[in-house]
């Protein structure tokens, strides 16, 4: 006779792993010129991607015969980073015999980055010789959550999920919790993605195993079964396995089972990525603020942080054009609010926590190239003074993405960039600003510049515990991340982007989903994964 053991149900979710993202590009191509008089081309796409001033092949086409206008089959999988400048180059080559690109004519490229694309949906360029070409990024994530219950008897129960792989070996998807000495032992709910469960195939063989623990690390084992996500989805509440132990299964003739395991409930639940909100025509909206205060040192002495050297930029120029390169992409108008803090301005020379870059009357600079031309124009005509106060400046972009949240639309997100040398000296008034901002669509980035004691700084960022106002009140999430720039002196400003930004897609999904809004257009690209120039 079979032991049944009992428990209660467990929850188990799948996600997409936040950290990565792979973007798949489509690329066609029309109004390709014919080389040769008397036949077409074979035209084949290689795609470069840029690494360290080098461009490397990551992946090519099919070759398609005598078409000037070829669609092609070929899906190129990449990996996304939001953190990241990705440059990729697009180039089309004339296959015309069997030795490949060797012998092939080269027929023109097209260079852009992969933030460009995912942020446009489509885009279409001339290639640098003839005809053009484009490529366009499609990705959905899927999230799956169902209740597994499992019934087992008075033992020290846990439960291991395997996936087998394409070579028959198993890997271990998830162990559950112990339960110890319990009729009905209840295990917590868990999370994995759907990846890491089944490799996005639903039909793949899962493995499930279960054991009873024991504290010299012999578990003694109860019994397996197999499955697969398309059986357990699509199976009706009260779905059951038997739970086989083989040995058993041999020695003893009237041998059933070791227990029974029950699905009651699929629940499958579909989340919103990143990639969703910027497809579905979410813009980055980026704004830069920088420190103009007299512990920077005179601009015109070259110990100064604000020196402007004739043949290397400085500390507040790396930083600004790192993050702003990334922001950029997102971006569709490409018009940035600059403001300055801590300078006394023309042409009474009052103290100002919150001013123009350019002018008193117009703040927003044409492209990144625009914020660096504004700061650099403005320094000679700016008196360094004080305080380093950085609450007006949060407060006046959580003005803008307070007004953006009640529009009809509500699709625009804040990234606030600041700037600065010193420990800040309206800390309170900041706390209060970030716990106002928390509840917006607005994320926070302050990079210390130079060698000063920025440990303060660090209560900002949340990592170490909930930033609170000094009234108390915690905030909604984190929204803030703080990095010294001294930390990425030696390092590429690549580095620095990816250590400031990598938060930021939670942040942005973190937002959208507590207020309940969907991408919008979702249906659009969704049902059209096939994108043309």
């Amino acid at each position: 006779m079979s032991n049944i053991y009992e428990s209660a149900a467990t929850t188990l979710d799948l996600f997409n792993t936040p950290c990565l993202t792979k973007v798949e590009l489509r690329v066609a191509c029309k109004g390709i010129s014919d080389r040769d008089a008397l036949s077409k081309p074979d035209p084949c796409v290689v795609l470069k991607m840029q690494s360290h001033g080098q461009w490397f092949e990551v992946d090519r086409s099919e070759v398609i015969r005598s078409s000037s206008s070829p669609i092609f089959s070929k899906v190129f999988t990449i990996d996304f980073y939001f953190e990241e400048v990705q440059r990729l180059r697009f180039e089309l080559h004339d296959i015309s015999s069997h030795n490949g690109l060797k012998d092939a004519d080269f027929l023109g490229a097209m260079e852009c980055t992969l933030g460009q694309i995912v942020s446009q949906r489509k885009l279409s360029k001339a290639l640098l010789k003839q005809g053009n070409t484009a490529g366009k990024s499609s990705i959905t994530d899927f999230h799956y959550e169902f209740p597994f219950q499992d019934f087992f008897s008075k033992s020290d129960p846990f439960l291991e999920i395997f996936r087998v792989n394409d070579d028959g070996t198993g890997s271990l998807v998830h162990r559950t919790e112990t339960i110890m000495n319990n009729l009905s032992p209840v295990w917590k709910s868990f999370k994995v993605s759907l990846n890491t469960l089944c490799s996005g195939d639903h039909q793949r063989e899962l493995k499930c195993t279960v054991y009873d623990w024991d504290s010299n690390g012999k578990h003694d084992f109860i019994g397996e079964f197999q499955t697969t996500f398309r059986e357990m989805k699509g199976g009706m509440e009260g779905k059951q396995w038997d739970c086989i132990n083989p040995k058993y299964q041999v020695k003893k003739k009237n041998y059933r089972n070791s227990g029974v395991v029950t699905l009651y409930q699929c629940k499958i639940i579909k989340m919103h990525s990143f990639l969703d909100y910027i497809m579905g025509g979410c813009q980055i909206q980026f704004t830069v603020a920088i420190d103009f205060t007299a512990s920077n040192g005179d601009p015109r002495n070259s110990c100064s942080l604000h020196y402007i050297h004739p043949y290397q930029p400085n500390e507040y120029l790396k930083a600004l054009v790192a993050v702003g390169e990334i922001c950029q992409d997102y971006d569709s108008d490409k018009m940035f609010p600059a403001f300055g803090f801590g300078g006394q301005i023309p042409p009474d020379f009052k103290v100002s926590n919150r001013f123009a870059l350019v002018c008193v009357c117009v703040y927003v600079c044409a492209g990144i190239q625009g914020v660096v031309e504004a700061y650099q124009n403005c320094l000679p005509k700016i008196q360094l003074y004080g305080p380093t106060n950085i609450a007006p400046i949060i407060q006046k972009v959580a003005s803008a993405a307070s007004e953006e949240m009640h529009t009809k639309e509500a699709m625009e997100y804040f990234i606030l960039l600041i700037l600065t040398d010193g420990v800040i000296t309206d800390m309170a008034d900041t706390r209060e600003a970030i716990v106002h901002a928390s509840h917006l669509p607005m994320s926070v980035i302050i990079v210390g510049i130079g060698n000063a004691d920025f440990s303060d700084m660090q209560m900002l960022d949340g990592d170490d515990g909930i930033l609170r106002s000094p009234k108390g009140e915690p905030v909604l999430r984190d929204i803030v991340q703080f990095v010294p720039f001294r930390s990425f002196k030696h390092a590429s400003p690549a580095a620095l982007a990816k250590s400031v930004l990598a938060e930021v897609p939670n942040q942005v999904v973190d937002y959208y989903n507590n207020k309940g809004i969907k991408p919008k257009n979702l249906s659009d690209y969704e049902s059209s994964r096939a994108f043309s120039p």
